[in-house]
């Protein structure tokens, strides 16, 4: 085993009231990709900047090797100084770096370098801090919601970049597809303490079932234990004093271990109060377009029904929200129509948390200033005991909202849409900020809501578990204002799409083999009676190779999918991946020079 390169131990952090941190720890060695997992204000991003020196513990052991570098996405970068992108971004890179990844790492992530920082949006400057940590390719890069405010397509070009660096990764996300792609091993923080899991995220949740259900039991256990020393201290025979002062010691430290256990913080509790039932056609859009300085939504149609869930995907500045306020009426299409349908109460979530004032405390902004009680599907809530349904204390009914996280803002704005009656939820990237039990709250919520959902949200996996429709520019690569809708979620349209893109390309090689087969015979009617005989041998024994071939990347496939590959051997790894290409331009030209020999075949026996 490498030595670490990182190692936290036994760290305790408090601002005041219960610690943060009580014994976490983190190990990093090289090659490492950690996810650290936690609920919202478990501590984190706080043992993140730990890890990387921005803060200190109150006690512990903090051990970095003197050699290795480390960098930290910033989540609000400072430009002071700087009078370009570029200019920011390359003052990450250190002696002996290439300048010119500063430029690639821009370029896909959709900025040009010559932006000036002063006018960048939340977005482009968290783009240009991960083009800033990531130029240099340091031993230990720490990035805290790297996906935020990034489109599908360079989510998906992220996940790659980072499974070929040599940097270890140390990941905070609530993205799950992202961090299945992307860890190996999981740091799950919990009530101030830290476990690890030498596996990737996809075993998370399954191990921390466990876990937590053996500790239920340990309680259980221990419960069963103070009963039997306090039915021995009542009604035992008595036997020598000091005994009996040993046992009463250890059943009183018994009890403070059983009154002192804090369980795991709860889940959130809620439930969407709905409103009166729309009617059955909620949305219907004919033609519609919209342009501004090009097409950003072609003549599209749509009919949406009461219970649907429709999703909105595509890379930014293709203009999802344009098209979503145009379903919603908010916007006024360039021609074409939208109607929209009966008895319909909307309630909206808006990505840029636009309707939240820093200076309102949590009481004033969920009773809208009216008094100390909501309600909730009918009945009177009082606000704090509402608040406690979505992990808020009592204490924080007078706390300015300036003084939440991200987490707890988006928390916040879930439980004030949630209490106002709808039959048609409108969610702008509701996932940003949510820690994964309250995604899997949301998505409960969403799945089991009666009336109508529409959504914008870059979580693939949020997508695949809610929408029955999705909604995607026709060409993702350059969006050119034409728009299709998919059935299923965000992997069913990939494959959708997938499926139509092959059909389309076998047709245009079938008409191009055809057209010259037919060149072929239309010269040599004669002399082209029959197939000669490499052809034959080719059309017989061609079938056998690409059989073969499939098997041969199904077997790299298979080994490459063992999360432990590429820390325990890199070069194995690479070298699988070679191979694996290679034998798919095989596979692709064998299949190639198959179909133009059945073909000829075909024609010279027609």
């Amino acid at each position: 085993m490498a030595p670490p390169i990182l190692k936290l131990d036994d760290i305790f952090l408090s601002f005041g009231g219960a610690p943060l941190l009580a014994g976490a720890g983190l190990q990093v060695e090289p090659g490492d990709r950690i996810c650290l997992v936690g609920r919202n204000g478990s501590g984190k991003s706080t043992l993140m900047k730990i890890a990387a020196g921005m803060v200190e513990p109150q006690s512990g052991e903090v051990f970095r090797h003197p050699a290795s570098t480390i960098r930290y996405l910033e989540q609000a970068p400072d430009f002071t100084g700087y009078s370009t992108v570029q200019a920011y971004a390359e003052t990450g890179l250190g002696p002996g770096d290439d300048p010119y990844r500063v430029t690639y790492l821009l370029e896909h992530l959709g900025l040009t370098g010559q932006e000036d920082p002063k006018n960048l949006s939340g977005g482009e400057s968290r783009r240009a801090a991960l083009a800033r940590v990531m130029a240099p390719e340091p031993d230990i890069l720490m990035l805290d919601e790297p996906t935020n405010h990034l489109d599908l397509p360079t989510i998906e070009w992220l996940e790659d970049e980072l499974r070929k660096t040599r940097s270890a990764l140390v990941l905070i996300s609530h993205d799950r597809r992202f961090l299945e792609k992307v860890s190996t091993a999981t740091v799950w923080l919990d009530r101030g303490l830290s476990r690890r899991l030498d596996k990737g995220f996809a075993h998370f949740e399954a191990w921390r079932d466990e876990v937590l259900e053996a500790e239920e039991l340990e309680q259980h256990k221990l419960g069963k234990a103070i009963e039997r020393e306090e039915h021995w201290l009542r009604y035992g025979v008595t036997a020598r004093r000091k005994r009996n002062m040993r046992r009463l010691g250890e059943l009183q430290t018994m009890r403070a271990s059983y009154r002192g256990h804090k369980g795991p913080q709860g889940t959130v509790q809620a439930t969407v109060s709905e409103g009166r039932e729309s009617g059955k056609l909620v949305i219907e859009a004919e033609n519609i377009t919209k342009a501004y300085d090009r097409p950003i939504v072609a003549p599209f149609s749509i009919r949406v029904h009461r219970g649907d869930c429709i999703g909105l995907v595509g890379p930014n500045g293709a203009g999802k929200t344009t098209l979503l306020k145009m379903l919603t009426g908010q916007l006024a299409p360039d021609s074409g129509t939208v109607k929209l349908g009966t008895n319909l109460e909307i309630a909206t979530l808006d990505q840029k948390r636009e309707d939240l004032n820093p200076e309102d405390t949590l009481s004033h902004y969920l009773t809208d200033g009216r008094g100390e009680t909501l309600l909730v599907n009918g009945e009177q809530r009082h606000v704090a005991g509402y608040m406690k349904d979505f992990l808020f204390q009592p204490e924080q009914i007078r706390t300015p909202i300036k003084n939440l996280s991200g987490g707890e803002r988006a928390r916040l704005m879930l439980a004030r849409i949630m209490a106002k009656p709808s039959n048609l939820l409108i969610l702008d990237e509701p996932t940003n900020d949510l820690d994964i039990e309250t995604l899997d709250l949301l998505q409960e919520i969403v799945a089991g809501y009666s009336g109508t959902v529409i959504l914008v949200s870059h979580d693939r996996d949020f997508l695949d578990r809610t929408v029955t429709s999705t909604i995607a520019p026709a060409n993702p690569d350059a969006p050119d204002g034409r728009w299709i809708e998919y059935a299923g979620g965000y992997t069913d349209m990939l494959a959708q799409r997938k499926g139509a893109l092959e059909e389309k390309r076998r047709a245009e090689k079938a008409e191009k083999s055809k057209t010259e087969v037919s060149a072929v015979t239309a010269e040599a009617p004669k002399a082209k009676g029959k197939l000669s005989y490499k052809q034959k041998f080719a059309l017989e024994n061609l079938p056998k190779e690409m059989t073969k071939a499939e098997a041969e990347i199904a077997a790299r496939e298979k080994k490459m999918a063992d999360p432990g590959l590429f820390t325990k051997d890199p070069a194995a790894f690479n070298r699988l991946a070679a191979e694996m290409e290679k034998l798919r331009e095989s596979l692709t030209k064998m299949e190639e020079e198959w179909l133009e020999l059945e073909m000829l075949r075909e024609e010279l026996e027609g």
